[in-house]
């Protein structure tokens, strides 16, 4: 298989499987009082780090998976971390904007985060960045979007960086 493809299929598979262990992850946060302290001082709070101390935490979570894919060959382990760090960018800033300006959030019908916890959802809406595994296992819960004339419309940037 060319190597562009074999890098573009890890991209793309990195991306996806960040994804799925991000919702797991916050799922886990809601039943695990171990776990979950610290999220819950996050939901007490209800604002995000700052994207570039999300991103830290991410990307420190997920490094022995990131390295891991290197075992097989270069292209393949530089395709994974590339996604995967994309992901953790991605991520990062898609739950401080949906702290801060959720109405920016266009690639989903609803911010499913702000929603988690301007509604104290504990068992419903994880995602974070996405909403297809809140679709998928059936904790995708749609309220009326946007209810709320306070939430404040800034440029697509206008969040807190660190």
């Amino acid at each position: 298989m060319p190597q562009p493809v074999v890098f573009a299929i890890s991209f793309v598979a990195a991306f996806v499987f960040a994804s799925f262990v991000e919702y797991w992850l916050h799922r886990l946060m809601h039943v695990s009082p171990k776990v979950g302290q610290r999220h819950r001082d996050h939901h007490r709070r209800n604002e995000g780090q700052g994207v570039l101390w999300e991103f830290r935490d991410y990307v420190l979570g997920s490094a022995i998976a990131m390295a891991i894919p290197f075992i097989f060959s270069l292209i393949v382990g530089l395709g994974w971390a590339s996604g995967a760090l994309f992901y953790a960018a991605f991520s990062a800033y898609a739950h401080q904007l949906q702290h801060e300006n959720p109405r920016k959030c266009f690639w989903m019908k609803m911010p499913v985060h702000y929603v988690h916890h301007k509604y104290g959802m504990w068992e419903h809406n994880f995602g974070l960045g996405l909403d297809w595994w809140d679709h998928i296992f059936g904790t995708y819960k749609p309220v009326e979007w946007p209810a709320e004339d306070d939430i404040p419309e800034a440029s697509m940037l206008a969040v807190r960086w660190w």
